[in-house]
């Protein structure tokens, strides 16, 4: 009887940001605001993309696919976050708090590889301009994020593989905001050697290699660019590098700052707050990074507006 408690869930609670009832009106619009902000900045950057042939290059191919994870990455958290500060409620059911993790970690992940691909086509197209073409083909790109899906994919599951063997107690609470794996595996009740051995493995893995990936890529980019005779070229080259480096720098700096408040602090609200900035503030940035420091993307964004106001008009 006394293992039935611990091994059947039906649902787990997340306690939330704040357990004030004044506060949840302020929450509830500060949250569905920044949700509905991502989503549409993420949608208009798609839609530049796929609708201006001048766009349809490498980098903007990877730049959508990157707009596409970001929608999914709040979709996963934000709507049920919504719904309970609605309801007044902090249930989540099991299944679908396992279902929150594997799609958080899946998109996390994308987000990851998109990056270090992302630098790679910089690599390519600073380093070897006359090979680039070549070498970024649409069958190779399409085949790099195929690849990075199916990793990212496997790998969650095997996350969620390991969770079903976990034990909770029949009243879990979690306090955070969604289900995070790392606040997840300290709510169990039973061993988690196993899933931690493999989370860190994950992270050596798939969070080392990749930046190692992007720290070599721009030593690469800046050493060519060192070669560069005319200063006009110089800047020319390292200008498409400018908005991926920035959210390059946020994504890393925002994943630190989880990772940080999760293993120094002790404080779940600290740990909240970074989670916040991680999955919600950086994927709303990122479309205002590319359309504010990309002339490109600044221009198609122009001529696709112009032609919705002329067709709005006639």
């Amino acid at each position: 009887m006394a293992k039935a408690n611990y091994t059947y869930v039906s649902e787990f609670l997340l306690l939330g940001l704040s357990q004030d009832p004044e506060l949840q009106p302020l929450l509830f619009g500060l949250f569905l605001s920044m949700y509905l902000v991502t989503v549409l900045g993420n949608l208009l950057i798609i839609l530049t993309i796929s609708s201006d042939s001048h766009l349809h290059t490498p980098m903007y191919f990877f730049l959508s696919n990157l707009s596409f994870v970001d929608i999914c990455f709040v979709s996963t958290t934000i709507p049920k976050m919504l719904m309970n500060i609605q309801e007044r409620s902090k249930c989540i059911a099991y299944v679908e708090c396992l279902t929150q993790v594997y799609f958080l970690n899946t998109f996390a992940g994308m987000d990851n590889f998109l990056l270090t691909v992302m630098a790679y086509d910089r690599f390519v197209a600073i380093c070897y301009p006359l090979k680039y073409t070549v070498i970024m083909n649409p069958q190779f790109c399409g085949i790099l994020v195929l690849l990075c899906w199916i990793i990212m994919s496997w790998v969650s599951l095997i996350h969620i593989l390991l969770m079903k063997h976990l034990a909770f107690s029949t009243v879990t609470e979690i306090p955070h905001l969604f289900c995070e794996l790392a606040q997840v595996l300290k709510a169990a009740n039973s061993s988690t050697l196993v899933n931690a051995i493999f989370l860190y493995v994950v992270i050596a893995l798939l969070g080392v290699l990749p930046v190692t990936g992007i720290l070599y890529s721009y030593s690469q980019i800046i050493s060519s660019l060192l070669r560069m005779c005319s200063i006009t070229s110089r800047y020319k080259a390292f200008s498409t590098c400018g908005s991926h480096l920035c959210v390059v720098s946020l994504f890393y700096g925002t994943g630190v700052g989880v990772y940080l408040s999760s293993a120094v602090t002790h404080s779940s609200r600290a740990s909240m707050i970074a989670s916040v900035l991680y999955t919600v503030v950086t994927p709303m940035l990122n479309p205002f990074i590319y359309s504010l420091r990309n002339k490109d993307v600044k221009g198609a964004l122009d001529r696709l507006l112009s032609r919705a106001a002329s067709f709005e008009f006639l």
